[in-house]
């Protein structure tokens, strides 16, 4: 038997290595498009069929993927939809601040504009599939301590974009108190949302707020110039 010269020994067992890396990129890929997939899917069906209906099958099968690649990804139904309202509401508080850059520049156009955001961040499906949640969280321990780690966070965020697209002085007195109000007010309409869309009403509101908004902070503004 010929030996085979030694550039050319065992080219089966350095190909693997030569392609692990392009290998690996769409490997790595499909796995975070799966992820995606299931985070997203896990949103809608909180939203549309509430904790007791939105079981980790039913997600895989709106993913489009096996039960078996669900828990792969998250181990746990709790790791799951904590999971997806975390990531959706990362990307809605993003899309907020990507907003920000297109309000108007001052007066109460801009006043308005910020509180319609605000409104609209807890006005869809997000801030349903989160209530879903809290109220199971409300008599589950477990998932009681992660939500309210996860609402805390979404809260100061929304806050801190609040805040800064007013243009305010947190530090004055008062006005930490009416951006906390008009974050209430906004879970409020976010509440009334979930039985009837009304829109119209919705609008009113966010427009007579606006302007109780301004003469709030421009009162406190001049008092503490």
């Amino acid at each position: 038997m010929t030996a085979q010269p030694a550039g050319d020994a065992h080219p089966d067992l350095r190909e693997p290595a030569l392609r692990s890396p392009a290998v690996r990129a769409p490997q790595q890929d499909r796995s975070r498009a799966t992820r995606r997939r299931l985070l997203e899917a896990a949103v809608e069906c909180l939203a549309e069929l509430g904790w007791q209906g939105s079981t980790v099958a039913v997600v895989a099968e709106r993913a489009g993927v096996t039960r078996g690649a669900a828990q792969h990804h998250f181990p746990t139904r709790e790791d799951l939809f904590t999971a997806a309202v975390e990531h959706v509401a990362a990307e809605r508080l993003a899309a907020v601040r990507a907003d920000g850059e297109a309000l108007p520049r001052a007066g109460a156009a801009r006043t308005e504009a910020v509180v319609g955001m605000i409104v609209r961040l807890y006005t869809g499906p997000l801030f349903r599939a989160a209530l879903h949640l809290w109220v199971t969280a409300a008599t589950e321990e477990p998932l009681r301590e992660r939500i309210l780690s996860l609402e805390n966070h979404i809260g100061r965020e929304a806050h801190r974009a609040a805040v800064e697209f007013l243009g305010v002085d947190e530090s004055a007195q008062g006005v930490r108190e009416t951006v906390q109000a008009t974050l209430d007010m906004a879970r409020g309409l976010g509440l009334a949302n979930l039985l009837t869309d009304d829109g119209p009403r919705r609008a009113g509101i966010v427009r007579q707020w606006a302007r109780v908004l301004d003469a709030t902070l421009g009162a406190e503004a001049a008092r503490h110039p």
